[in-house]
């Protein structure tokens, strides 16, 4: 299994904005994705928007960047984002 956490960098005052897309996009991973086993926004006690999924393998790592709903989501989120998200991978031990 595969894990990653995505520290997303939201711009000020579009928080509600940014969740309304993201929560959108979190149903469609966990409804379209079956190789997707976790997929949930959270926020830290400063604000901060953290995304922490879950994948079966590298193929379904790969299937949920190239799926449809992945790559409509990129354009609600414009204006939203003050930089780039913050990425890591991991492997999952046990």
């Amino acid at each position: 299994m595969l894990a990653v956490i995505a520290k997303l960098n939201v711009a000020e005052g579009k928080d509600e904005a940014f969740e309304e897309v993201m929560l959108n996009l979190a149903a469609q991973v966990r409804e379209k994705e079956p190789g997707n086993q976790l997929y949930t926004l959270c926020k830290d006690e400063e604000g901060n928007y953290i995304v922490l999924e879950l994948y079966d393998d590298a193929d379904a790592l790969a299937a949920h960047g190239s799926s449809e709903h992945f790559k409509a989501a990129g354009g609600g989120f414009k204006g939203l984002m003050a930089g780039p998200p913050e990425i890591q991978r991991l492997q999952v031990v046990g």
